[in-house]
């Protein structure tokens, strides 16, 4: 098959599209919708999974988040629901710590990454450059499996005896590599990594099948600078995956090391109540650390790239508008690609990190503010002035840029490690990077979800429910992060079963309530977006041009519901970049169109 692609992707020959036509049309159900090799159908496996995760692990929140709110009242149905965890209504500690650390986990791993990049770079990377498939659809098919057991070994978690891994989604040692430390550390810490090893499997995978892709099947014609944004951002996002992933299993394997052979990779010194010093010395915990942020931190970026090119794609098409300096987008996201590999240690700054060095990585922390500010820049002119339509999807990309911004802000303060040492663990670092990591993706990747959605299904959402979602959501998510800057700086520590036994934090009751009670009704509005995605599936609005957006891209040439293969007959030749809108009085131009002679020479 993928020689076959491969051919398809140079050629443009025809023949062999017939055999596929032919072979979609007698597929099993096993074959066309579980087991499928077709991309199309593997993005909406991982999107239909992370969505399945984005409710657990929001529901997640809503659970500790009404702790943190009302931490003397008891609620029965509360024991109904997690049994010994929440005896007499109440959330237990141990409960509150696996819930805070499974958030956190499936959020920023199996929502944010594999449901982001996973969806988006399957669904369009064959679709945009023109070609039949992936290089390897069965490794593709091999990719969305491994993220599936991966689910299912961490959804297992969740039910053993002694509980869920309850040591932070860092996993930072001691209470990692010591099954002794806590209940939360036994055999749910166990069934952690096996579950994060095999997401690591699925990441690689994926990766390397997107670069190889990318860089030997674009269709004629289609040269790297007349490629999407969106593409290079997905691109950019696999080489990141591909260079940091393999590190942060080393260190999972040392832990395994640690946790059950006796080595002390990063113990040393430990003593244990009623049990003495243990028999570990010489390793470091340091050392895990330095290990998990060389991913951590890449990971931020391999969150928010594929955001970043769907927004600048959206924004592009819904201002009517060329995008402002492809080139110089093009050009930040490398500069971030790279950058995101030199910065890792400002997670650090208050490990005894030593100040000369902790200099050097504040430079390089606060550099990367200028890639950031470039693209900024450039969407705010792609939208001035623009004769803009504010479909969903461009709603939810205007919604990115602003959490981008504000949330990217607070991100200098963090960089500063004099600053740092007061912010470090509070509050503070908790409103920053949910803002704009957490739900500026979210944000991207509902953009790419109503924009993209007539193509996956042929059909749209419904419009009314949808602008209701972005216009909660958006509120809701500033009401929540917004406040919990201000606690952070009268410097609350975050990970806190209970403030109320404080002195220094009583006075943040009430704001803490009101952030529960939005948090609630933000959590509650996503199942409108749940409903209009899974009913408009059946009963939506059928689209009935092939290209409803007016867009330049290669995917809006394909079938209103393409078969696997995308084209029938030959991939279109591409001509010219993607941004001809509003070009000598036609509004737009799709890449396939021939350059005139006559036509003015922009780009």
């Amino acid at each position: 098959m993928s020689n076959e692609a491969v051919l398809h992707a140079h050629s443009g020959a025809h023949d062999g599209h017939e055999d596929h036509s032919h072979e979609h049309h007698h597929q099993s159900f096993i074959s066309k919708y579980v087991f499928s090799q077709d991309h199309k159908m593997i993005a909406k496996q991982f999107l239909i999974t992370g969505m399945v995760w984005a409710v657990l692990g929001g529901f997640m929140s809503v659970l500790f988040r009404l702790q943190l709110g009302y931490p003397d009242s008891s609620f029965p149905w509360l024991e109904t629901i997690l049994g010994k965890w929440a005896k007499g209504g109440h959330i237990t500690p141990e409960a509150y710590y696996a819930l805070v650390t499974t958030h956190g986990t499936v959020l920023v791993f199996f929502v944010l990454t594999a449901g982001l990049s996973g969806t988006f770079a399957n669904f369009l990377i064959p679709l945009q450059i023109g070609a039949r498939d992936m290089a390897s659809p069965f490794m593709n098919m091999l990719s969305y499996w491994f993220f599936f057991a991966a689910s299912i070994v961490m959804l297992s978690s969740i039910f053993v005896e002694t509980g869920p891994f309850s040591g932070g989604w860092t996993a930072y040692p001691p209470l990692s590599a010591l099954g002794d430390a806590s209940p939360g550390s036994k055999s749910g810490m166990d069934l952690w990594i096996v579950s994060m090893a095999l997401f690591v499997v699925s990441s690689l995978l994926g990766g390397l099948n997107y670069i190889a892709t990318v860089l030997n099947m674009r269709t004629k014609g289609m040269s790297m600078t007349r490629l999407p944004l969106t593409i290079w951002a997905l691109f950019f996002t696999a080489v990141l995956g591909v260079l940091s992933f393999p590190v942060l299993l080393s260190g999972f394997i040392l832990l395994i090391f640690d946790r059950n052979f006796g080595t002390s990779f990063y113990l040393s010194d430990i003593f244990i109540n009623g049990v003495g010093a243990l028999p570990n010395e010489g390793g470091s915990a340091i050392l895990f650390q330095h290990l998990f942020w060389f991913l951590g931190h890449p990971e931020v970026y391999i969150i928010l790239l594929p955001a970043m090119g769907m927004v600048s794609e959206i924004l592009s098409v819904n201002s009517r508008k060329p995008i402002f300096g492809y080139m110089a987008m093009i050009g930040s996201l490398f500069a971030i690609a790279i950058l995101a590999f030199l910065v890792w240690a400002h997670h650090m700054f208050v490990t005894g990190l030593n100040p000369l060095l902790g200099s050097v990585f504040v430079l390089l922390t606060l550099l990367i503010a200028v890639p950031s500010a470039i693209k900024v820049f450039n969407w705010l002119t792609t939208l001035w002035r623009g004769n803009i339509r504010f479909t969903p999807g461009m709603l939810f990309a205007i919604g990115f840029v602003s959490l981008f911004i504000s949330g990217g802000l607070t991100g200098i303060w963090l960089g500063n490690s004099a600053l740092d040492i007061h912010l470090h663990d509070t509050y503070f670092v908790v409103a920053h990077f949910h803002i704009v990591m957490g739900v500026a993706s979210m944000f991207g990747m509902f953009a790419g979800i109503y924009h993209w959605f007539p193509k996956m299904y042929g059909r749209f959402l419904n419009n009314t429910l949808a602008y209701v979602h972005f216009w909660v959501t958006i509120a809701g998510a500033y009401m929540i992060f917004w406040p919990m800057h201000y606690e952070g700086l009268a410097g609350m520590p975050r990970r806190y079963y209970d403030y109320s036994i404080w002195e220094s934090f009583k006075q943040f009751q009430d704001l803490n309530q009101f952030i529960s009670l939005v948090a609630m009704i933000v959590f509650a509005v996503q199942f409108l977006f749940l409903f209009n995605f899974f009913y408009s599936i059946f009963r939506g609005r059928k689209v009935t041009t092939q290209n409803p957006w007016d867009a330049n891209t290669l995917e809006w040439t394909t079938p209103i519901n393409p078969g696997h293969g995308n084209w029938p007959g030959e991939i279109p030749e591409v001509h010219r970049w993607p941004y001809d809108y509003g070009k000598d009085g036609v509004d737009f131009i799709p890449q396939t169109t021939p350059v005139g002679a006559d036509e003015s020479v922009e780009h």
